[in-house]
């Protein structure tokens, strides 16, 4: 008998499908990875080919396998995580999909959105849901593939068809149609499910137009979700782990603890906070979502997100011409030892949390004749860090508990100077961990978890500290620069009403 010495990650994204398999001491072994096609067939429409999903999660798979040298009677668990609030609408009895995948960013349902809002509807959701009525949530998706396929909505009703995001479709294509499951993360993004009794809500389904018969079983992040067949890599393998893709990178930078928080360094950035085993309402423009769900027990966590982060890096590369690439970016900075005095708000398509304002837009404050490309450069990276504050001191406020420390990812972390005055801004530590494929890996510790193979008390070991940046700040400085920032966010805000 051939010993299990590795777990497999399914790590579905918007833009690819990776897999990598780990081994015992959670050491990447072996990487797939292949890009898929974003359709756009509308403004405002994104849309995936739902085979392509599969095909390429698949291939990306064999891949890793094989990169390892390893066989499929070698691995003990799979674990999924996936692009979130993406739908898919697919035939029960073929698997055919009956529609594209309506992708995350997919604004056609805005409309939809404003509707619920028109009835009232905006309060009851936030309090079930946690969420705000946004087209970024899945329920609406649903529904509006029900309306615009032939035929759809009456064989919905009939059983004939069945919905759910990236996992459950995934899932269901593994175990060879005789699972239809998702998780309470992804669940919990749609919309539809009540965190409080932690199950669907008929009244939410009802109001929203999407019926119970296509929706997915529910259950907890990690355990059994069903056996991948032996055809798609060589043995049985059962799916110990579902988590959507920003708490499987809370799960994989080890946040067990309430209080403990990551950052996402992306194009934007996303902010999760473990606010324990009592789900906390926002009231500082936050979500509140599960984390995950381990045993009998559900774990909660705040989320805010920030526009413009690595975006406001790339437009002083691409707008402005003022640095070569983005890792040139702390280079021009160092050239001088501070902002001059210079604030830039890159507020390009409004802010985000916790200000919500679609009308703000960007500025540049401070300005004097010896203002430099480096000040500029050096402002702009301040940006980011005093965003994420905005967002940390929104979830402080609602979790009524401090930060205790911020693990962070995504390309600008190997920013030296922003790390640095992210911890200055902050007051608190922060962490930048070994690995970067931190998605993948809370996938795989947690099916590992699972397993058997790993022990809640030795997860930390698997992430581990690869710089910790402390505060060196004075605390009266800390608040003065915080306060020049947030007096710049106010003279942005509102800039594009009334036509100007």
């Amino acid at each position: 008998m051939c010993m299990s010495n590795y777990i497999l990650a399914l790590d579905q994204g918007t833009t690819s499908s990776r897999a990598i398999l780990f081994d015992r001491e959670a050491v990447m072994r072996g990487i797939g990875q292949y890009d898929i096609a974003q359709s756009f067939p509308k403004p405002g429409w994104v849309e995936h080919d739902p085979n392509q999903i599969w095909e390429s999660q698949v291939a990306a798979a064999r891949d890793a396998i094989a990169a390892a040298g390893a066989t499929g009677q070698q691995i003990a668990a799979i674990g999924i995580t996936n692009q979130r609030e993406t739908a898919l609408v697919w035939d029960r009895t073929t698997g055919e999909p009956v529609y594209p995948a309506v992708v995350w960013q997919d604004r056609r349902t805005s409309g939809a959105c404003e509707a619920l809002k028109a009835r009232g509807l905006e309060g009851e959701i936030a309090r079930k849901t946690g969420l705000v009525v946004d087209a970024y949530f899945s329920a609406t998706k649903i529904a509006w593939i029900l309306d615009h396929v032939e035929g759809a909505r009456e064989r919905a009703e009939r059983g004939e068809l069945l919905a759910g995001t990236v996992d459950s479709w995934l899932i269901w294509k593994l175990t060879g149609g005789t699972e239809h499951v998702t998780d309470v993360t992804n669940a919990s993004r749609t919309m539809l499910f009540d965190l409080h009794r932690r199950a669907w809500d008929e009244e939410l389904m009802r109001e929203l137009r999407v019926p119970a018969a296509v929706l997915p079983e529910v259950r907890m992040s990690g355990g059994l979700f069903g056996i991948a067949r032996a055809e798609w890599f060589g043995a049985e393998i059962p799916i110990l782990s579902v988590l959507g893709d920003q708490q499987a990178a809370l799960f994989g930078h080890t946040c067990l603890e309430a209080g403990s928080a990551k950052n996402t360094y992306g194009t934007g950035c996303f902010i999760l906070m473990n606010t324990g085993t009592e789900p906390v309402a926002s009231e500082h423009g936050l979500l509140t979502t599960i984390a995950w769900g381990m045993g009998e027990e559900l774990y909660y966590a705040l989320e805010g997100s920030v526009f413009m982060a690595g975006a406001a890096v790339q437009w002083l590369e691409e707008g402005l011409g003022l640095i070569d690439n983005p890792m040139a970016s702390e280079e021009k900075a160092m050239e001088v030892p501070d902002t001059g005095g210079v604030v830039v708000v890159p507020a390009f398509t409004g802010l985000g949390a916790p200000y919500w304002d679609m009308y703000a837009r960007g500025a540049i404050f401070g300005l004097t004749r010896g203002t430099t490309a480096a000040h500029l450069v050096r402002a702009t990276l301040e940006s980011l860090a005093c965003q994420t504050r905005d967002v940390i001191g929104a979830m402080e406020k609602d979790a009524g508990m401090p930060l205790t420390g911020l693990r962070v990812d995504g390309g600008a972390v190997r920013n030296d100077l922003l790390m640095q005055f992210q911890a200055d801004l902050l007051g608190s530590e922060v962490t930048r961990t070994v690995y970067a494929e931190t998605t993948a890996l809370g996938a795989a510790l947690l099916a590992g978890l699972s397993a058997g193979f790993w022990t809640r008390e030795g997860l930390e070991a698997f992430n581990r500290s690869e710089r910790v940046f402390k505060p060196a700040m004075p605390e009266a400085e800390r608040e003065e620069r915080y306060a020049v920032w947030q007096d710049a966010v106010a003279r942005t805000v509102g800039w594009e009403k009334h036509g100007r």
